[in-house]
């Protein structure tokens, strides 16, 4: 190759790679599989082997991630976090061995573990407490998200014991679990917006929020794997991990063959060829296995390049990907009135699960695959709870095929649909008189956080809704027993639980009846706020776009779902036939009576455990007072209400932020 195209080309593919990593690790985005990244990276390192004058000091050979997000405090590891070279095949494993062999002389022992598909983090210990949690932002510094952390309930904040280090750093990865990912999705589909379609980076854009409540709600779960300190009792990595077992860490053990010593190359294709088929029962993601030498002295006698452990490699599973045939294009109706095209697909096994089925997401999608009925597609689980297809074998299509045309009419009613400028998807906007959206109105209304009405689900909305007993939210509240008990399969005990079960979700209180109608983008926490900030449904129903984003976290988008639902007179109707049954549509007596404005303006962070209040309770009376709850402290926190323990972090930043520190009993004079 002559040196100017050595030289384009190097520009060219860091410039790519520079892109890909931003999109990754800053944008919590994936535009390109591991695989062909890695591909673009070995051949930029071989350009840049041959032609070193070429090479740029901040080449992406040079660096692990990204940019660092800018929302967090930024904070330097004490020990680099460095990636790991791949490997794609059982010689590039030998090789790996061959290069090790050619630094040490003693007979190698290996440690092969799982490797998690989730984002990494670097978590220290004080004493014995969680004391910091950072990611991996470069390998040099990372963000701080040590109040997100601590509500992962897989990772302990006081370890057992009284064994280990006085200080040390224990790393691993955090990941949504399969099924909770699932669940996630399908609340998202319901509410009409559009599905996560990858675990891993939706985990790292929810380490990302500011909101750790939020986090908490998310249940996600974390490995840990690593031990890093001064001075470690330890000989060998695997006794450190089985040692920080024993500490209170989920670990990967033996007893679920999640971790294995090895001799030889074959015992390691022995785990690996063997987690290759097991994956797919596993409840987390993982993409590989790492292979590291055992031994503590060995590695240091190994050493490191200035990217990655020379004594510790990836072997990368190939994404699973299948062809099949696309039957059929339908369209499903979500409760918001979203349009979502489904392939139907010829059956398919995938991952150890039969495919029929897979999102094509929205009308763009179809249009950049390119994706027509009769065709043969590719369908990729890999990383990916849900089948998607990733592409198309053009040279099977039939000559007279034609592009796919997205339905201009609701499938259900056929009313004509909109699209607005900035909306991923078409939508039907007739709500009260389409099908899927009306029962997907009541079927929420009815769920366990909305009005969690006993003895009605999903099955029985459908019936009501067919037998015409029940069109709309307000015509539940106007069934009588006889009619239940009339319907198939019904008995005297299950109608009566409906009948009570009504009758008792008229005491739900008018945040959860607000959060129940269904308005879109009006999730739980945005209910609340809107509760107390406007006391009932009335004011609601009148403010102004100004007054409705002058509330707490109301952006413009909410207040404009607001306004056009209650510009809807059908809406109003209905929620006014809702408070004529008996629904709670203003905050009760002893909410106002506990409201006051004393705290409003103020920022309180609570800390630490307390002996009036419970942690909830505290937060409760700064909110029912008019004050703010953050979780994390910026030079806009007015108080820090401190209770024993608190977090040495948080005092630490409060000291260099200069915010006061308040007691509960100091708390309590400022709501006398």
């Amino acid at each position: 190759m002559k040196t100017e195209e050595a030289k384009y080309k190097i520009e060219q593919i860091s410039e790519q790679l520079r892109v890909h990593n931003h999109s990754y690790y800053v944008l919590s985005e994936s535009n390109i599989s591991d695989y062909d990244f890695d591909m673009l990276l070995e051949e930029l390192q071989k350009l840049e082997e041959d032609f070193p004058e070429y090479a740029f000091e901040d080449s992406p050979t040079k660096r692990v991630g990204g940019t660092v997000a800018k929302n967090f405090e930024t904070i330097n590891h004490k020990y680099r976090m460095l990636s790991l070279g791949n490997s794609y095949s059982k010689e590039d494993i030998e090789d790996f061995e061959n290069r090790i062999k050619k630094l040490v002389e003693n007979e190698l022992e290996y440690v092969c573990e799982l490797k998690y598909d989730g984002v990494a983090i670097g978590i220290t210990y004080k004493n014995g407490k969680l004391f910091q949690a950072v990611t991996r932002g470069d390998g040099v510094q990372g963000d701080d998200i040590t109040a997100n952390v601590k509500t992962i309930r897989s990772i302990p904040l006081q370890l057992k014991g009284n064994d280990y280090p006085d200080e040390f750093e224990i790393r691993g990865e955090i990941f949504y679990p399969k099924n909770v990912f699932e669940a996630l999705n399908i609340a998202r589909e319901e509410a009409g917006e559009d599905l996560y379609a990858n675990a891993r980076n939706t985990a790292s854009g929810t380490l990302k929020m500011q909101d750790s409540g939020v986090v908490a709600q998310r249940r996600l779960d974390c490995y840990l794997y690593f031990v890093l300190g001064d001075n470690l009792p330890f000989k060998t990595h695997y006794d450190s991990i089985k040692k920080a077992g024993e500490w209170g860490f989920k670990i990967p053990t033996e007893k679920f063959k999640s971790i294995k010593k090895c001799k030889s190359i074959d015992e390691i294709f022995e785990f690996i060829n063997y987690w290759d088929k097991e994956r797919s029962n596993l409840n987390f993601e993982i993409d590989g296995i790492v292979i590291k030498v055992n031994n503590y002295a060995r590695q240091e006698e190994i050493g490191f390049t200035a990217k990655s452990p020379k004594w510790a490699i990836a072997y990368k599973f190939k994404a699973e990907k299948v062809a099949t045939k696309l039957l059929e294009i339908t369209y499903q109706v979500g409760r918001t009135g979203a349009i979502t095209p489904v392939a139907n697909l010829a059956p398919v096994l995938l991952a150890g699960t039969t495919i029929r089925r897979a999102s094509l997401h929205n009308s763009d999608q179809i249009e950049k695959l390119d994706v027509r009925v009769n065709d043969t597609v590719f369908i990729e689980k890999g990383g990916e709870i849900i089948p998607k297809i990733v592409g198309v074998e053009v040279g099977q299509r039939d000559i007279f095929s034609v592009p796919t045309q997205y339905i201009s009419v609701c499938p259900e009613c056929q009313t004509e649909l909109h699209r607005k400028e900035g909306d991923a998807k078409h939508f039907c906007l007739n709500e009260w008189g389409c099908a899927p959206q009306i029962k997907g109105k009541m079927q929420h209304f009815i769920s366990r956080k909305a009005m969690n009405i006993d003895g009605l689900g999903e099955e029985t909305i459908d019936l009501l809704y067919e037998q015409n007993l029940a069109k709309n939210i307000a015509d539940l509240y106007e069934l009588n027993f006889d009619q239940l008990f009339e319907l198939e399969s019904f008995k005297e005990k299950k109608s009566q639980n409906i009948i009570d079960g009504l009758i008792a979700s008229k005491q739900i209180p008018f945040e959860r009846v607000l959060y129940a109608t269904g308005i879109r983008f009006v999730g739980e926490t945005v209910a609340k706020k809107l509760a107390r900030q406007f006391k009932k449904i009335d004011n609601i129903i009148n403010a102004s776009f100004e007054e409705l984003i002058a509330a707490d976290e109301i952006g413009d988008k909410i207040a404009e779902s607001i306004i056009h639902f209650f510009s809807i007179e059908s809406n109003v109707e209905l929620i006014n036939r809702l408070r004529n049954h008996g629904l709670q549509f203003e905050l009760s007596e002893d909410q106002l009576a506990n409201a006051t404005t004393k705290l409003e303006g103020l920022i309180f962070v609570v800390s630490g455990v307390f002996s009036k209040f419970s942690r909830d309770e505290l937060k409760n009376s700064i909110e029912q007072n008019g004050g703010k709850v953050s979780s994390s402290i910026s030079k806009k926190t007015s108080y820090i209400v401190a209770g024993e323990n608190m977090g040495p972090s948080k005092l630490a930043k409060a000291e260099k932020l200069e915010v006061e520190i308040i007691n509960e009993d100091r708390f309590l004079e400022l709501i006398v």
